[in-house]
C-alpha cells in the first residue's frame, strides 16, 4: 500500500502547485482513472452534537461530472444513502449493483439509478476516530471494485482527508464555514423554516427534504426559494 501511496503522491505533485479545491479536483480525477469508475465527488459533513439522522451537515468539495453532483444533493435531500452510511459507519460502504440494494436506500435507490448511476462506493475520510466526510464514486454499469481497486480507494481517501485537513486550517471539524458552496444555504432555510414553523432543526430539515422531494427539485432549489422568500412554510399548511 505504501508504494501505492507514493505513486499518487508522486502522481499530483508532477500536476503541480495548487490550491486546496484543485488538488481535491485532481484526487477525484486520479480516482476516475485509476479505480475505472464513471466519476466521483468528495463531501465533508459535520453531525449534531445529539448525532440526529436529519441533522448531519454536508458540503460539496468537488464532483467530476454533474451525476456525481446530482448523486451528492440527492443524499442531502432524502437523508439517506451510501457517503451517510460510510460516515456513520466510519467504514467503506460498497454497492455493485444498486437495483439489487433497492430495499437499503428506498428513496436514494430509485432516484439514484434515475440520474444514471448503476453502482455506489463510499469510503470514508477520516483521522483516527474523528470523522470528517466521505470520497464518494458511481459507475454506470453494475459491478464491484477488485481487491486492488479497494486498496486505491482507501489511500485515495487518506490523501483526500489530508488535503481537507489542509483546509480547515484552525476550523472546528463541525464548522463547514470555510467552504463556499450552495449547500450553506440550506442551512439558513433550515433557521427560517424553523422560525416560521416553531420547530425543531430537525423537523424544519425534513419539512424542507419533502417539499424538494414531492416537487421532484432539489433541496438546495428549495432553500434558495426559502431566502429569497419566495417559498414559505405555515403550519399544517402547504407552503406558498
Amino acid at each position: 500500500m505504501e508504494d501505492r501511496r507514493q505513486r499518487f503522491a508522486d502522481l499530483l505533485a508532477s500536476e503541480g502547485d495548487a490550491d486546496q479545491g484543485g488538488r481535491m479536483s485532481r484526487i477525484c480525477a486520479l480516482a476516475v482513472a485509476e479505480l475505472k469508475v464513471t466519476g466521483a465527488g468528495a463531501t465533508v459533513l459535520s453531525a449534531s452534537a445529539n448525532g440526529a439522522a436529519a441533522d448531519y451537515r454536508r458540503a460539496l468539495v468537488h464532483a467530476t461530472d454533474p451525476v456525481s453532483s446530482g448523486l451528492e444533493d440527492l443524499q442531502l435531500t432524502v437523508g439517506e444513502g451510501p457517503c451517510r452510511d460510510a460516515f456513520v459507519a466510519g467504514g467503506p460502504v460498497l454497492v455493485p449493483d444498486l437495483a439489487a440494494a433497492a430495499t437499503r436506500w428506498p428513496a436514494f435507490g430509485p432516484a439514484a439509478t434515475g440520474l444514471g448511476a448503476a453502482a455506489v462506493f463510499s469510503f470514508p475520510l477520516q483521522l483516527g476516530v474523528v470523522r470528517l466526510g466521505s470520497l464518494d464514486f458511481y459507475r454506470d454499469r453494475p459491478g464491484p471494485l477488485s481487491r486492488a481497486q479497494v486498496t486505491d480507494a482507501l489511500v485515495l481517501a487518506d490523501l483526500a482527508t489530508a488535503t481537507v485537513i489542509d483546509q480547515l486550517d484552525g476550523h472546528a471539524s463541525s464548522d463547514l464555514s470555510w467552504l463556499a458552496d450552495s449547500h450553506a444555504e440550506v442551512y439558513q432555510a433550515v433557521g427560517m423554516v424553523q422560525v416560521q414553523l416553531g420547530v425543531s432543526t430537525d423537523a424544519a430539515l425534513l419539512r424542507l427534504r419533502g417539499h424538494a422531494f414531492a416537487h421532484d427539485v432539489t433541496l438546495a432549489d428549495v432553500a434558495g426559494q426559502v431566502v429569497t422568500r419566495t417559498l414559505r412554510f405555515r403550519p399544517e399548511e402547504d407552503p406558498a
